[in-house]
């Protein structure tokens, strides 16, 4: 495939994708300041290569659950993958196992969990879950997810209510088309019947400790962006946290996820990995969110781009790209593991 950078898929997927799609994958809430944000606060931050080190082999994996990913760099959650191509999470459950690395499969997905499983038996899988409402069918979805392999839970907990996405209401975007569901919201009683995704206020920790008690699998909450939530989510057993604005598409001007990881590392305190994910394109986008403290980061948009640019080529192509680049990056930083960064290898601006 002729397409060197994340910027060259994204241009390809443009020209491909209706428009009203390109936008829904693309877009965010409000003026999209975070959306632009993102991306901007990783160009700010400068690397300080060491020198003269004798770094031998490189090292790239990492260990995150129990589950392992030969470079630190995940796919985020993204929902309607068929919108991009028609295999949708099929494919991209195939590139991830080619890979080596992480999915987490969205609860929104337009193929059903189990048939992502199926169609990647060698794929490390983590599932996203919005707690609902109904704690019975939340319970419902956490069963298909551990019965299709899933090795933990990524629970979003940054959407009390949709964020106010202006592409999608001046193009009309308001559901899938009619041969495209999202297929882990089907009723198991009424299997012909698919419930919407209910966005709660009154969801609270509580909720939380309920699910913990409904499974085995660790919980991950992705969403968290302030310190003093870190802090209570370490002490409701979350075992990971994830850094994240999601993407600019819930709450416009909230701070990048790359500014905001270093202050929740900090009140996490070593207790918990902390991931990230938001605006990262780049392999060094990759080694500042290390450096600053993240175990991972996720890729959201850029699997799309690869996926609607050439299907399950198109994100292996993308991954590709991207542990290449880290692989150099991590080289010319005078490092051989991953683990071998630290704060003091970034530059904020004066």
């Amino acid at each position: 495939m002729d397409m060197w950078t994340l910027r060259d898929f994204e241009a390809e997927a443009r020209a491909r994708l209706d428009p009203a799609h390109y936008d829904y994958f693309a877009g965010g809430a409000g003026d999209e300041v975070t959306v632009r944000a993102n991306e901007a606060a990783f160009a700010r931050l400068g690397l300080l290569p060491r020198v003269l080190r004798g770094a031998g082999k490189l090292q790239t994996d990492v260990t995150l659950l129990g589950s392992r990913a030969a470079m630190p760099v995940l796919v985020a959650p993204t929902a309607f993958h068929r919108l991009a191509d028609p295999e949708g999470e099929r494919a991209t459950a195939r590139a991830v196992a080619a890979a080596e690395t992480i999915m987490i499969v969205s609860m929104a997905a337009t193929v059903a969990v189990e048939d992502v499983a199926a169609a990647a038996p060698g794929a490390e899988l983590w599932f996203q879950l919005y707690l609902q409402p109904d704690q019975a069918f939340t319970e419902e979805i956490v069963r298909r997810a551990e019965a299709a392999g899933c090795k933990a839970l990524v629970v979003t907990v940054d959407s009390p209510a949709l964020g106010l996405r202006e592409r999608d209401l001046r193009n009309g975007f308001h559901d899938l088309p009619e041969h495209l569901c999202c297929e882990n919201l089907r009723d198991g009683a009424r299997g012909d019947r698919v419930r919407p995704i209910v966005m709660a206020p009154e969801l609270s920790w509580e909720h939380l400790d309920r699910l913990r008690e409904t499974t085995s699998l660790p919980i991950v909450l992705k969403g968290v962006t302030h310190p003093a939530d870190a802090r209570l989510a370490v002490g409701h057993g979350a075992a990971a946290i994830m850094v994240s604005n999601h993407g600019g598409r819930q709450l416009d001007t909230v701070p990048a996820a790359i500014d905001l990881l270093p202050d929740v590392v900090a009140a996490v305190g070593g207790a918990v990995p902390v991931l990230m994910d938001g605006g990262v394109r780049r392999g060094t986008d990759v080694l500042k969110a290390l450096a600053l403290g993240a175990a991972a980061v996720a890729v959201g948009r850029p699997v799309i781009w690869g996926l609607a640019a050439g299907g399950e080529r198109g994100v292996a192509r993308v991954l590709g790209l991207l542990r290449a680049e880290v692989e150099n990056a991590l080289t010319l930083c005078g490092c051989a593991s991953v683990h071998d960064l630290d704060p003091g290898m970034v530059r904020r601006p004066c």
